[in-house]
């Protein structure tokens, strides 16, 4: 099964063809320090065994100029796909996803609160958005959320109002684990599993929280599979964003999961992405 990492990120040095506009105003330190090219990204692949991924935009270098990832995916059709980004409350916002469609994009992502935008925002669940849920939900896009657990009651209103739409929920939207099984701090998380259009996205920020606690690798991430099912739980490298190298950040997360069967592995590494972006299945 080809290992496919759905949380990859990249950023040019070249200012001048992809000028920085990060949402908040400032700039990520990450995307600053490390940033990484397309070319960098497919030499880190290919050292981890990496086959294919899905390209998630850098909201916090480019706000909602796709133009870098779109030129990636042009560049390399074979290994990649890209998560794009847009103002979501703008009127011609369906007209601006489509745009981005047609250049390589198979996935959108909110960003509503991170690094640089700690508060976390509710402008996701206004009505000035329905078009762009209604119009997801139709093309059959998958749409990350990056966001925090506060946030999930705002999220179910729209899951409720677009039964179709297909939700993937970034670092597992940062649950807390320190309080060990059974995770009552992270309750909200789970009852989500109801929601059978909604995917999970592991990354490093889960792998490694700065506290297990009382709660450990295979009883979180157990607990999730049991709840979920591993075929709506995907892996993301998170890559340059979170530190070390894409073998080492792979190689973290396949010790976390050595206690699931080869099956659910299976998903978790690859056939999860699969599904979520079928360009990424290959021939």
């Amino acid at each position: 099964m080809p290992v496919i990492d759905i949380h990859p990120h990249i950023v040019s040095p070249d200012t001048k063809r992809y000028p920085l506009a990060p949402l908040g105003g400032t700039q990520s330190a990450w995307s600053s320090e490390r940033p990484t090219t397309y070319e960098m990204l497919l030499k880190e692949m290919d050292a981890a065994d990496v086959d294919r991924a899905a390209i998630v935009h850098s909201s916090t270098a480019y706000g909602y100029d796709n133009s870098y990832i779109a030129d990636a995916v042009a560049a390399v059709p074979s290994r990649f796909t890209g998560v794009y980004s847009i103002d979501v409350l703008a009127p011609d916002a369906v007209k601006t996803f489509d745009y981005w469609r047609a250049r390589g994009c198979s996935g959108m992502r909110l960003f509503t609160t991170g690094s640089t935008l700690p508060t976390q925002s509710t402008w996701f669940a206004e009505p000035r958005t329905y078009p762009f849920w209604e119009h997801a939900a139709t093309r059959n896009i998958p749409v990350c959320m990056q966001m925090k657990m506060q946030a999930i009651p705002l999220l179910r209103g729209i899951m409720d109002r677009f039964p179709k739409l297909t939700i993937v929920l970034d670092h597992l939207c940062r649950a807390p684990v320190a309080d060990g099984p059974p995770y009552a701090e992270a309750a909200d998380l789970f009852a989500l599993a109801k929601y059978e259009r909604l995917y999970l996205k592991v990354t490093p920020i889960n792998i490694s929280p700065k506290d297990w606690g009382k709660g450990a690798p295979e009883t979180f991430f157990g607990k999730l599979i049991d709840a979920f099912g591993a075929a709506r739980i995907g892996w993301g490298s998170n890559f340059p964003n979170s530190v070390g190298t894409l073998c080492e950040i792979l190689d973290a997360a396949r010790a976390a999961f050595s206690f699931a069967k080869g099956s659910d592995q299976d998903w978790v590494f690859g056939k999860t992405a699969q599904v979520l972006y079928p360009s990424l299945a290959g021939a």
